[in-house]
Parts: structure tokens; C-alpha cells; sequence
């Protein structure tokens, strides 16, 4: 069990400067207080991608106060879930949290670049945030201790 009182999620990638950052701003904007959101990086960058910043401030997402993080193998143990984003970050699982690696389109590889792409790539990652917040959601329901005694 999560030592963190909320549902609580970590979101990798490998440099905290994109994605995972992404990652984060939406699930804050979606869930509110309801979830303890956290992101990190295997080997982060000096700041946050430019473009991931602008794309998320067109759906009222603010990420600019934010700055890539190193992970904290502590925080991987006590979070509720781990979620990978892409296929260079690397986080050897560990007891209690739930891991998960989402393979994130990546629209260079079709020839698609700058803001575009990362629109692309925000659309994607705002539709996994979206199924992950209400899983977290069901799992914190059918915890409470009202729904054990129904």
C-alpha cells in the first residue's frame, strides 16, 4: 500500500523535459487534488521542452514553472503507480507500485514535426492521463471503506 494518503502517480521519461512533463500537467488539470501527481527523469534535461509548454497551454495547461527532476528511487517505492513514457527511460520495478510503460505515438517518425507533433503527441498522452485518472479513481472506490460494507 501507497505510504502517499491520495492515489498517487510518477511519470518517467528520460529527460523530465516533455512527456513525462506532459504527463503530469494534464493529470494535475484533469484529477485536481484527487491524485498526487509527481514526474522525473532517468537522466533529466535543463528544462522543459518549449514546444511541450506551448501545446499544453492551448487546453489551459500550465507547465513553465516546472523543471526537469532526477528520479527519487524512494518516491518509485511509494507512489501508487509508475508510468514510462516512450522507449528510452528506465525504471527497474519495485515492490507495491503498479508499473506501467505507455509506447507514446511519435508523429517524427511519419514525417510530422515541430508544433504539430507535439499537438500530436499531447492528444495521445491526454487520452492515456484520462483512462489512468479514472482507473486510479475506480481503484480508490472500490477501496473506501463505505463501498466494503455495501
Amino acid at each position: 500500500m501507497s505510504q502517499v494518503a491520495k492515489p498517487s502517480v510518477l511519470f518517467v521519461c528520460a529527460k523530465n523535459a516533455g512527456k513525462s512533463q506532459m504527463a503530469a500537467g494534464l493529470m494535475r488539470h484533469i484529477a485536481g487534488d484527487a491524485v498526487q501527481v509527481y514526474s522525473a527523469g532517468t537522466q533529466p534535461g535543463a528544462a522543459v521542452n518549449t514546444l511541450s509548454a506551448e501545446v499544453l497551454t492551448e487546453v489551459g495547461v500550465d507547465i513553465t514553472d516546472q523543471a526537469p527532476k532526477l528520479i527519487d528511487p524512494q518516491l518509485v517505492r511509494d507512489v501508487d503507480v509508475v508510468v514510462t513514457l516512450g522507449r528510452e527511460a528506465r525504471v527497474d520495478p519495485k515492490t507495491g507500485p503498479g508499473f506501467e510503460n505507455w509506447d507514446t505515438d511519435e508523429p517524427s517518425e511519419r514525417g510530422v514535426d515541430g508544433i504539430e507533433r507535439m499537438r500530436l503527441v499531447r492528444d495521445d498522452i491526454a487520452a492515456r492521463v484520462a483512462d489512468l485518472n479514472t482507473r486510479m479513481n475506480n481503484q480508490k472506490a472500490a477501496a473506501s471503506p463505505r463501498a466494503e460494507a455495501e
